[in-house]
């Protein structure tokens, strides 16, 4: 056991019995020949700016499917089940795409072909293919087409400072998730075309390229990394602290950028701005703090006018074993690692500590099932296993808390079945990747993503659905339609008037008020 470790101070249970968590899910169209759908957004889906459920992320070939905030581990995993079965289904009646059930992408096509997100004619739609526009630019457009899911976790009570506490916990110990859930060891030649790498051939160098003991490609120095970014300082001390270095970012001139220029010879676009930082959502890290927005709002603003609402963890890789890319047990050890994170003692971090962390996210992406492995915690080097060991120790008396809660043994089972990992990573997602791909696929990463794609839209399309829930998402496919327009007709002034009001450092917000629940 960590020797500096305290007990915890358990919320009471009525505080844990309000834990909500909601997912963001993303997921490439791919045809049937493993190959990138370049199909607009299906018009039965509804506007990809208004609808509650159902958007892109990057790109037009990228769904993402969202839930709202959920009391249930259940009740959240039934409604992203009930979402995909909507968009499946009427994918289905219009042709034979599927969605992708890998993080890594699937055949690409080159850079300039792969679609960006169309979202209409509006002033914030138009902002929206601009800014993805700015992101081809800046860091190209593969690196955009990985996917993942985000979980959003909130607890009743939880001050600003107490949320940043648990995320400089969480960016301490996050290598235990990469190691227990990271499911993208290869990935398709096609992704690092051109690029310098340290991948090895699975067998044949065109089927497959990979890493031996590599957890989470996507989490490492070829998945969503950005170099540039690598010079923002952001401080996780605090709100203050943190709101300053991003509004830094978001508004001091980048040369590279610069030199971009906002738009081209020609008039059309080729970024929302030239800081480091277009908006807020180009900041890439496992977690962020967030702040629902009003309409118009930039999320900064939000949160230093009214605090941190919820957390929203980055790392998690699409599991290409279970249809909607997660299962409730990977749910449950999720909330119990975000209590660990949030009730332990945390203390400042600095640049020092930050730079280690970094080395220990990259070491377990790329070898974080090599035997023996060493990790940097201060100034000593411990084994992964027994530190992710002494962590999930550590979580016992938080699951039992949470089943006392919920009056059942799930969250027990999701922490014996981590510990169990541990010890075992051939069961690892990441190695039964590879176990597959080598067992049934020959070596080839685009055949074990179509399969698996395959296998989990027929479980989606297999499970009961009623004519009240078709009816229901139609309903709301329509209703996002009309959204759509109404903003389209609301809007006034040209779009580059927008885009200056929209940019300008003033709406960011600069006094930062103490928020306490």
């Amino acid at each position: 056991m960590n020797p500096t470790h305290k007990p915890f101070a358990l919320p009471a249970a009525e505080r844990l019995a309000g834990i909500r968590r909601g997912i963001e899910k993303e997921g490439l169209r791919v045809l049937p020949s493993g190959h990138l759908a370049l199909t607009p957004h299906p018009a039965a889906l509804g506007s990809a700016l208004t609808h509650p459920h159902i958007t892109t992320d990057y790109s037009e070939s990228q769904l993402e499917l969202i839930t709202g905030a959920r009391k249930g581990v259940q009740e959240c995993l039934q409604e992203l089940q009930q979402v995909h079965q909507y968009t499946l289904r009427s994918m289905a009646l219009v042709g034979d795409e599927t969605m992708w059930a890998s993080s890594m992408p699937c055949y690409l096509p080159t850079d300039e072909t792969i679609p960006l997100g169309r979202y209409g004619s509006s002033h914030s739609g138009r902002s929206k293919s601009v800014y993805r526009m700015g992101l081809g630019h800046r860091y190209g457009r593969r690196m955009q087409t990985i996917s993942g899911i985000h979980y959003n976790w909130s607890l009743p009570g939880v001050s600003s400072e107490e949320y940043f506490a648990l995320i400089r916990n969480f960016r301490r110990n996050a290598f235990v998730l990469l190691y227990l859930f990271g499911a993208s060891p290869a990935l398709s030649p096609c992704f690092v075309e051109g690029r310098d790498h340290q991948l090895q051939p699975l067998g044949d160098a065109k089927k497959a390229l990979y890493l031996p003991y590599a957890t989470s490609l996507r989490m490492g120095r070829l998945g969503y990394q950005s170099d540039a970014q690598s010079s923002i300082n952001v401080s996780y001390n605090g709100l203050e602290g943190y709101a300053n270095s991003l509004h830094k970012a978001l508004t001091q001139p980048y040369p590279a950028y610069e030199q971009l220029g906002i738009r081209n010879p020609g008039g059309d676009y080729n970024q929302l701005g030239t800081s480091l930082l277009q908006i807020e959502n180009e900041f890439y890290g496992t977690i962020r703090p967030k702040r629902t927005t009003q309409r118009g709002e930039r999320p900064l603003h939000a949160l230093r006018e009214r605090g941190v609402e919820y957390v929203e963890v980055r790392l998690m890789d699409l599991d290409p074993f279970e249809p909607v890319g997660i299962n409730a047990s990977t749910m449950r050890m999720l909330d119990v690692f975000l209590l660990h994170c949030l009730l332990s003692d945390s203390p400042p971090d600095s640049p020092e500590e930050i730079e280690q962390l970094k080395h220990n996210q990259h070491m377990v992406a790329e070898r974080g099932r090599e035997p023996g492995l060493q990790l940097q915690r201060g100034a000593q080097s411990v084994s992964l296993v027994d530190w992710a060991s002494d962590v999930l120790t550590q979580c016992a008396p938080l699951a039992a808390a949470l089943d006392a809660t919920h009056q059942t043994s799930s969250y027990s089972e999701a922490l014996a079945q981590a510990q169990a990992l541990v010890a075992q990573p051939h069961n690892t997602p990441s190695a039964r990747v590879l176990e597959q791909m080598h067992r049934l696929h020959g070596n080839s990463f685009e055949q074990f993503g179509l399969m698996q794609s395959m296998w989990a839209r027929e479980s989606v399309l297999s499970l009961p659905w009623t004519e009240q829930q078709q009816a229901h998402f139609e309903h709301m496919a329509h209703a996002s339609v009309q959204a759509q327009k109404d903003i389209e007709a609301a809007d006034t002034g040209t779009f580059e008037e927008w885009r200056q009001r929209y940019m300008d450092p003033a709406v960011l917000g600069c006094c930062i008020q103490v928020y306490k629940k």
